[in-house]
């Protein structure tokens, strides 16, 4: 773990990739202290993008713990070549992802077709003062649309990127997007 510190000290000379936060770079050595900071730093956005596309905060509390759990992990793997957030952005994903994956609720490559018995109430979901925000359409949206548009005009991820994580297509990729942006159209003009 050394040399990512000596790689930290390196770039930062030349200037060709981000500098490693030093917490991360002390962390990855298994200093548990500097782990701590990260989480603290970081928790935060990890918990609003599991949030965002698990639609469930009960949900996302578990897989942010399983976020940092798989990033304490990894954290040798970290190589500093981009930021660590993005690194553990891309970890939150795929945690989020494979999580999908094992509980079963991805029936097959195309379960976004049969959504459409999915309704756009949310059980339990209350908004206060009867105001519908953009958050809370979101959380409606089924999970397939919910997922796509999450990645791609919330977290900015492509169409290939997205596809390449989700195991579709690009196509399928884009008409869930449509989807989800017509959906949160017809909620929020309500």
């Amino acid at each position: 773990m050394a040399t990512l510190a000596l790689q930290q000290i390196d770039r930062s000379k030349t200037n060709h990739a981000p500098m490693v936060d030093p917490d991360v770079a002390l962390a990855a050595t298994g200093d548990r202290g500097a782990f701590e900071k990260v989480y603290r730093a970081h928790a935060g956005r990890v918990f609003a993008i599991c949030v965002r596309m698990a639609g469930s905060r009960q949900v996302a509390e578990e897989l942010t713990q399983d976020v940092f759990v798989r990033a304490w992990q990894k954290l040798g793997q970290f190589r500093g070549e981009a930021s660590f957030s993005t690194w553990l952005h891309r970890l939150a994903v795929n945690v989020v992802l494979n999580a999908r994956k094992q509980d079963g609720r991805r029936s097959g490559r195309h379960e976004e077709m049969d959504e459409e018995s999915h309704s756009l109430a949310a059980p339990g979901l209350s908004v206060p003062g009867d105001r519908l925000d953009l958050e809370a359409a979101i959380a409606k949206l089924p999970p397939g649309a919910r997922r796509v548009f999450v990645l791609h005009d919330v977290e900015g991820f492509t169409h290939e990127e997205i596809a390449g994580m989700s195991g579709v297509t690009t196509g399928a990729t884009k008409s869930q997007l449509h989807r989800a942006r017509m959906l949160l159209r017809e909620a929020l003009n309500r």
